[in-house]
């Protein structure tokens, strides 16, 4: 198969690809996803060495969805340090509520990590407010009298309600979510480090999602 046959028939994966992509970040634009993905599927057919033995599919979808985030990482306008210490901070939180039996909070936290709110307060001064989306916490704006308090309330009732429903479940499946949605760690790469098989990390993500759908309204 040529060179233009390869690129033709991985083009799906890219879309694929992009549909996951952008439910972990909803705002990011579908086509600006697949222009970058299909970059990183061209210099995967071009640097592909069979030799190695790993299939063509294999290491396309890796340089794909690394194509994608470098993308949307160009459009955050907070560094990837920040982003880091702030990934590294949800990963202690979890392993602190597995220990605990509950999950505490980033005030908590900053209490023995400065650096950790110097992230935070970085973060929040520099993500741009969207007038479609719902204000940071502690976050103010013009008066708006069709805005009512109660639905301020049940956002936050719902997000504790949710963090609690993680600090409940086993630990493979808290630590499967903490990986993919707050490391983004596929979930293939997520079996390799827990040494399981990527079905079986599929059937324990969905199970956790499951549980927490019983417990709080997801999405």
């Amino acid at each position: 198969m040529n060179r233009e046959e390869c690129i033709r028939e991985l083009l799906p994966l890219v879309r694929r690809i992009a549909r996951r992509v952008g439910r972990i970040a909803p705002g990011a634009d579908p086509d600006d996803l697949i222009g970058d993905g299909s970059v990183g599927l061209i210099r995967a057919v071009d640097s592909y060495d069979p030799s190695r033995g790993t299939a063509l599919e294999t290491y396309a979808r890796k340089l794909i969805a690394g194509a994608m985030l470098n993308g949307l990482r160009r459009l955050d306008p907070v560094s990837e340090r920040v982003r880091r210490t702030l990934r590294q901070a949800e990963e202690r939180r979890y392993l602190l509520a597995q220990e605990r039996g509950t999950l505490p909070s980033f005030a908590e936290l900053e209490r023995n990590d400065p650096a950790l709110q110097r992230a935070r307060a970085a973060a929040h001064s520099q993500t741009p407010l969207s007038l479609d989306a719902p204000l940071p916490k502690g976050g103010e704006a013009l008066a708006d009298m069709s805005h009512e308090p109660s639905k301020r309330a049940a956002a936050r009732a719902k997000s504790a309600a949710l963090r609690e429903a993680i600090a409940l479940l086993p630990e493979r499946q808290r630590r499967i979510l903490a990986l993919h949605y707050t490391s983004e760690v596929s979930l293939h790469a997520i079996g390799s480090r827990m040494n399981i098989s990527p079905q079986r990390v599929s059937q324990l993500h969905l199970n956790a999602l499951d549980r927490l759908r019983g417990t709080v309204i997801l999405p």
